[in-house]
């Protein structure tokens, strides 16, 4: 049986009307349809509820190469104006081709963060397992490999870990598989403590290791022997009295989300309670870590 051919139209979309252009290539056929971004624009981690996406999109969307492109255009251009181009595209399995961007990636000298359907590249390393998914975080972004890194540095055996801001739960599955004895994941998404307990499943991690709650519902007496957060400038400030106070005296704090021009005003909230490393720095990204020394 001949291979399906397919053939792509592409066009550019504002933020504001992404969703109507989504909307009509649907209608006239498309199987598919994918946003990029058009002008090297930055996405930080959304707020609850919020998709992120760019002010500027290139959209792309797939149809089988047997349509009559004439017509499809003609069907279009009363619900938008931008100009689209047709481009026959040789045959993939297209259901399948967004995993070659999605590759094993190390984070220092033991740990890897693996998709499912990759080979593991060091079978003696702490491998990870995790796909991109409903909840930021899959350790591609500095921000995340920062962090990543920095707990691959630590012993973390026996420690009871906070990762506030857990998003996908990478972090605090990479402490438990480097060896800390419990993390408590915490975020203010319900859709993102699935996320971090379906990932700890995937891990084998049993489920009394990993505790998920909202902010509101951290139980008592819970205090860190490590604290990550890998969340934004403007929440880290917010919550450094919070932050700091689940943070047992001589623990370590590992701070993220930050851009290196921030670093001055995050960590200014911590000085009370810490003495502050040196800062990791990756593409203009800071981690910033510390010990809570006061």
């Amino acid at each position: 049986m001949a291979a399906t051919r397919w053939i792509q139209l592409q066009t550019e979309v504002s933020r504001q009307h992404s969703e109507l252009a989504e909307d009509a290539m649907l209608d006239v056929g498309a199987v598919t349809v994918t946003l990029q971004d058009a002008a090297d624009q930055p996405i930080l981690e959304p707020g609850v509820g919020e998709t992120p996406l760019w002010d500027h999109c290139i959209l792309k969307a797939l149809f089988p190469a047997s349509i009559d492109t004439d017509d499809i255009s003609q069907q279009l251009k009363p619900r938008f104006d931008s100009e689209v181009r047709w481009e026959l595209l040789e045959d993939e399995d297209w259901s399948q081709e967004w995993k070659k961007y999605f590759q094993p990636l190390k984070c220092g000298d033991r740990l890897w963060i693996c998709p499912s359907w990759t080979n593991v590249p060091d079978p003696n390393g702490i491998n990870l397992m995790l796909d991109p998914g409903l909840a930021f975080g899959t350790g591609s972004h500095p921000t995340t490999h920062l962090c990543l890194r920095w707990l691959d540095q630590q012993d973390l055996a026996g420690k009871t870990i906070i990762d506030y801001g857990c998003g996908s739960g990478i972090l605090g599955i990479a402490a438990l598989l480097l060896g800390a004895d419990k993390v408590i994941a915490i975020d203010n998404d319900p859709q993102a403590l699935l996320a971090s307990r379906d990932n700890a499943q995937r891990n084998n991690i049993a489920d009394e290791r990993l505790i998920t709650c909202l902010p509101d519902a951290i139980p008592n007496n819970i205090l860190a022997d490590v604290m990550v957060a890998n969340i934004l400038a403007a929440p880290l400030i917010q919550l450094a009295n919070n932050i700091s106070a689940l943070t047992t005296q001589n623990g370590l704090l590992c701070l993220s989300g930050l851009l290196e021009t921030q670093i001055e005003a995050v960590s200014a909230p911590y000085l009370q309670y810490f003495d502050f490393d040196a800062p990791g720095i990756e593409d203009e990204w800071a981690r910033l870590s510390a010990t809570k020394t006061r």
